[in-house]
């Protein structure tokens, strides 16, 4: 049987961009065994050699950012003056991972001076084997690479399953990694149903899946995984929030916060979702905010004076209207006049911002990811007051504070159930830093050299040194 094909619809005009193929069950299964045959010789070629050609590999996407960047504008809606960032930022964030990888995959030795020349002793990270990556849309590029390249680099096969939003990336890596030199089979990009995804979850040659996505659909990988031994690697969002205390710089903390709430239309894992600000400085913080959120301007992001393209989708963009319409109806106050962004339509993935006062807990757009153009904003009258609110999430991925104080932000970063706390930063990923997540942001870690340590398993070797 011949494989079906899917096709992508662009949130620039709703038109078909893309179609691409799917693999049908017995592809899939062909394509898992050649990377369990294309892994057994990849694991022995030297880190060395597998460094340089992850270097090399990163040169190649970087010969083509702008052919990458504007099929990317196409496939999801960010502006074409932002999208060379991504490409720009993967080689960034990769050439880190690439630097610390023989460090981070040496032998470990056990040395005892009294037993030298009597023992050998060291601990050694061996590959996991195939790892199944599955990777969202929102930042194609810098989340697939996240996984892609520290499995590759570990000595593991990698079987890429991106986005049906974004399935045109998953395929210029594979061109990258073949351009570079890299052996057939240790990398491969397909195109599947959701079914032969969860299938080859189980698939008992799969033994390690890394997911970036939704709860719902964390929980899916989780129980097709439960069957067998096997770690599974889950980031699946966030509702982060930052607390403003009253010694911040404000000019700085509100363009940085308005940039970390709306960049990418709002539709980043770590954006700025709730804000709490202490009651000394709440109603001037409110102002700024609201006037810096009128900067943008919304439209085609294939026009260069575009700051905020269109959301993926209409029935998100939907979801976060009604968040917005709910939240109204509950006594929010609504501070941005869509009317003063003539792109914004009801029926269409383009959604002006909106900045929301009044807002409570109880309120679903405080408490649920909006992944949207959206941020409500809350008056606080002390440290504890903001504590509790942060910690009042099912989520913890990153949070922030906005203070001149060090102190004071290490001692409150303390006490936030979070994977990453900035202070007087936000929406950023440190690939020195260890990028992970609490409560229902989900499980496992990329980034920095623990990345490593997800992808690779420990073997102990223990030699008794024998003289005649």
């Amino acid at each position: 049987m011949s494989p079906s094909t899917l096709s992508v619809t662009t949130p620039v005009d709703s038109t078909v961009f893309a179609t691409v193929k799917i693999s049908n069950t017995e592809q899939v299964q062909a394509a898992v065994e050649r990377a369990s045959k294309a892994q057994k010789a990849w694991k022995k070629v030297p880190v060395k050699e597998r460094v340089a050609l992850g270097r090399k590999f990163l040169e190649v996407l970087g010969t083509r950012k702008d052919e990458l960047a504007k099929e990317l504008t196409m496939q999801m809606g960010r502006p074409l003056r932002y999208t060379p960032g991504e490409i720009k930022g993967t080689q960034d964030r990769g050439t880190y991972m690439v630097d610390v990888a023989e460090e981070a995959l040496q032998d470990v030795e056990i040395e005892d001076p009294a037993l030298v020349g009597k023992f050998k002793r060291f601990i050694r990270k061996e590959p996991v084997g195939i790892v199944l990556i599955v990777a969202p849309w929102n930042y194609p590029y810098l989340s697939s690479l996240n996984g892609v390249l520290p499995s590759v680099l570990a000595g593991n096969a990698v079987i890429l399953k991106h986005s049906s939003q974004t399935p045109l990336c998953g395929e210029r890596f594979g061109q990258a990694w073949t351009e570079a030199g890299l052996p057939e089979g240790v990398f491969q990009c397909i195109h599947m149903s959701h079914a032969d995804t969860e299938s080859l979850v189980r698939n008992p040659l799969i033994n390690y899946v890394n997911f970036t996505g939704s709860v719902e659909g964390g929980h899916q990988i989780q129980k097709a995984a439960s069957d067998k031994f096997i770690a599974t690697g889950l980031e699946l969002g966030g509702k982060d929030p930052a607390y403003v205390r009253p010694d911040c710089d404000l000019k700085y903390t509100v363009e940085t916060l308005v940039d970390g709430s709306f960049f990418n239309s709002g539709q980043c894992c770590c954006a700025i979702e709730r804000i709490y600000v202490h009651a000394d400085i709440y109603d001037a913080f409110v102002e700024e905010f609201v006037k810096e959120t009128m900067n943008y301007r919304l439209g085609n992001p294939l026009d260069p004076d575009t700051t905020l393209g269109p959301m993926v989708k209409t029935k998100a963009a939907d979801f976060v209207r009604e968040q917005i319409a709910e939240a109204v109806s509950q006594g929010a106050k609504a501070h941005i006049d869509a009317s003063r962004f003539p792109a914004n339509k009801e029926g269409t993935p383009y959604l002006a911002p909106q900045v929301l006062t009044n807002v409570t807990h109880k309120m679903r757009v405080m408490t649920e990811e909006s992944f949207g153009p959206v941020v409500g904003i809350m008056k606080v009258s002390s440290d504890e007051e903001a504590i509790h609110l942060m910690n009042d999430s099912d989520f913890g991925l990153s949070a922030s504070i906005w203070t001149k104080d060090a102190d004071a932000a290490l001692a409150i970063g303390d006490q936030i159930e979070t994977g990453t706390w900035f202070m007087n930063r936000c929406d950023y990923l440190d690939p020195a830093l260890a990028w992970v997540g609490v409560k229902d942001s989900g499980r496992g870690c990329t980034l920095s050299k623990f990345g490593y340590d997800q992808v690779t398993r420990l073997k102990s070797f223990h030699l008794k040194l024998v003289t005649a």
